[in-house]
């Protein structure tokens, strides 16, 4: 009988995960088409942002959002966990439409959300080419000093294993250059529910927790600024901190 249970509960998974893509697909074909009719980035971005909602709003996934209320009128650079595909959209759907977001490179082939990212004037990179790394840096450097706000995943990639990664310092250099305020953001949920050895997503919740903001132009160094970020993250994540090595803490450079 247990073993029965058992056989219907993964069933019933697997339909949900079928379900999700059905819906994905379902919704890409018109978001498709209006982005590429709508002439203005920032009316893409907010078409991708209500089609973010609506995604989550059809596989019964509402984001609980916490602190909206922290987030800077002016522009500023978001620093977020990354524990799932599902994670550019989270931000995509919670996020005011005037933020680029920098994504690694894998994500621009990714089908439909690689599209959406892309129409949204977000930026990719691949980080193991330099010269690469240094352009779009430039490029986002640019982009904030003409009022734009940024959005970065520092660990920079996402493994099954819960915890928070290594930082690049990217982000926290672009904040100490633009003397722009870090606003930590922690997601959870998502981890859980499109893990990075699946493709099926399953139920559960997901929660967005945007953290006080914190000021670059009290902290002498990018590496200071990071870690003021990684100790309000963790305070918030309720997961383990991987950034050790032999005992000490250490942060990717760039």
């Amino acid at each position: 009988m247990l073993s029965f249970i058992k056989f219907i509960r993964q069933l019933m998974l697997v339909f949900y995960g079928v379900y999700v893509w059905i819906v994905f697909a379902s919704l890409a074909i018109p978001v498709f088409i209006i982005l590429i009719l709508t002439p203005s980035r920032l009316g893409r971005r907010l078409v991708a942002r209500w089609s973010a909602k609506l995604l989550f709003f059809f596989i019964g996934t509402p984001i609980h959002l916490k602190g909206a209320q922290l987030l800077p009128v002016s522009n500023s650079i978001i620093v977020a966990n990354h524990a799932s595909y599902l994670d550019g959209i989270i931000l995509t759907a919670t996020l005011p439409p005037n933020f680029t977001f920098l994504i690694k490179q894998e994500m621009e082939v990714f089908p439909f959300i690689g599209l959406l990212l892309k129409c949204i004037g977000s930026e990719f990179v691949d980080r193991k080419k330099s010269l690469q790394r240094s352009n779009v840096a430039r490029r986002l450097f640019r982009a904030a000093e003409q009022g734009d706000s940024l959005a970065f995943f520092p660990e920079g990639t996402f493994t099954y294993q819960p915890g928070l990664r290594r930082f690049h310092m990217g982000a926290f250099k672009a904040a100490g250059r633009s003397k722009l305020q870090i606003v930590p953001i922690v997601i959870t949920g998502s981890r859980n529910k499109l893990p990075a050895n699946s493709w099926l997503c399953k139920p559960g919740k997901i929660s967005v927790k945007i953290c006080h903001p914190i000021d670059s132009r009290l902290h002498n160094s990018a590496q200071d600024l990071a870690q003021k970020t990684r100790i309000a993250m963790l305070s918030s994540l309720n997961e383990p901190d991987l950034d050790t090595h032999n005992g000490k803490r250490i942060i990717n450079k760039p």
